[in-house]
């Protein structure tokens, strides 16, 4: 929802000025992991982007106008990932990547 709102709302305001950008960071690293008890998770292990990495590229995707940005190769491909296969592989991938290790 939050998406096709972002981007309903650039349209609207192509022209003026204004810009939306919605941010889709996927999986960062900050304190969560830790409070969570997931930092043996395959996904916490496998590398995540620091916020301020994350930050830096959502303030530049907005100055540059762009309704969405997913920040990372791998949240890119990830937000492909339901578009390419079906449901019950998605939630199995997904849950072997949160897998404790």
């Amino acid at each position: 929802y939050v998406l096709s709102f972002s981007e309903a709302i650039a349209n609207e305001l192509d022209g003026t000025g204004v810009t939306v950008t919605a941010l889709c960071p996927g999986p960062t690293e900050s304190g969560f992991q830790a409070r969570a008890a997931m930092e043996d998770s395959k996904l916490v292990q496998s590398g995540l982007m620091d916020a301020a990495t994350v930050a830096k590229m959502g303030y530049e995707a907005m100055m540059a106008g762009k309704p969405i940005e997913v920040p990372g190769f791998t949240n890119k491909i990830g937000t492909l990932l339901p578009r390419l296969v079906p449901r019950s592989m998605t939630t199995k991938i997904v849950r072997n990547v949160q897998k404790r290790t």
